[in-house]
């Protein structure tokens, strides 16, 4: 893997799993687009994905950092029978993380083999589009909550949602935040909350795979930059996201752009359709 095609795949992870945008999608579609071939087969690539999905979880982790310290302290609390806020908030990320864990354990393979043709991740990608436009709508025309009021059953519903970024080309992110609208909270906690809820799995992603590092140790320090570069890229994507919701953002925007770039995408792919 040369050093320009490692820094482009970092970067793109680092932005695009947390941009509502679908990560696993762009790291299919972009390379094919502009000619880049991945070796699914080359002994470098797994530890180099291991090292991207833990760069993600660590900028995660260190960016909300005060925030989980007290959801760790409340959920402690919790257990010894005092009912507090960020207790209650612990219990519902735990209740919501529960779907996507156990389905992706399931059936993550067999939908990693239907989706294989990047004509139908670009329709995913489409699709997306249209789902983050009514998201939008949903979330303005609904009263707000804050995060620590929702239901357990709530938080397991917008933790369904995560099950969609199984199929490339839906954002994990995006699922939640449209979710988490849907159940009355605004923008700014509904992306919050759609980020904390994503970093056990993203950490879990990683964690689990570590041992696959050790197999290539002559790739280490490829994996170790490319972890690097991720947990930069995710770390700055985060301040600018939590930013932009803060404000007028709107998930309608990205909605727009996943339309126009699935649309380009899938325009190009069937004019020069994919070896399989």
């Amino acid at each position: 893997m040369s050093l320009w095609f490692l820094i482009f795949l970092s970067v793109l992870q680092g932005v695009t799993e947390l941009f509502p945008v679908s990560s696993l999608g762009h790291t299919l579609l972009v390379p094919a687009l502009f000619g880049m071939h991945i070796d699914k087969h080359a002994p470098q690539l797994i530890p180099f994905l291991v090292a991207l999905h833990l760069g993600t979880a660590l900028a995660l982790l260190g960016y909300f950092r005060q925030r989980w310290i007290a959801l760790v302290r409340g959920f402690v609390a919790s257990l010894g029978g005092r009912r507090n806020d960020d207790g209650h908030m612990m219990w519902a990320l735990i209740i919501g993380t529960v779907p996507a864990g156990l389905v992706g354990v399931l059936l993550e393979k067999k939908l990693e083999l239907v989706f294989k043709d990047l004509r139908i991740v670009a329709i995913a990608l489409i699709a997306n589009g249209v789902l983050l436009w009514i998201g939008d709508r949903l979330e303005r025309s609904r009263t707000h909550k804050p995060p620590e009021k929702l239901s357990f059953r709530q938080a397991f519903l917008i933790g369904l949602a995560q099950v969609g970024a199984l199929i490339p080309g839906f954002s994990r992110s995006g699922l939640t935040m449209i979710a988490g609208s849907a159940t009355g909270l605004d923008k700014e906690k509904a992306a919050e909350f759609s980020f904390l809820l994503g970093t056990p799995i993203i950490l879990a992603a990683g964690l689990l795979e570590i041992p696959k590092l050790f197999h290539a140790p002559g790739q280490l320090a490829d994996a170790a930059l490319g972890g690097v570069l991720t947990a930069i890229a995710a770390w700055l994507s985060l301040r600018f996201l939590m930013r932009y919701f803060e404000g007028r953002g709107r998930l309608a925007s990205f909605g727009v752009y996943c339309v126009i770039a699935g649309a380009v995408c899938l325009g190009w792919f069937l004019l020069h359709p994919q070896p399989a």
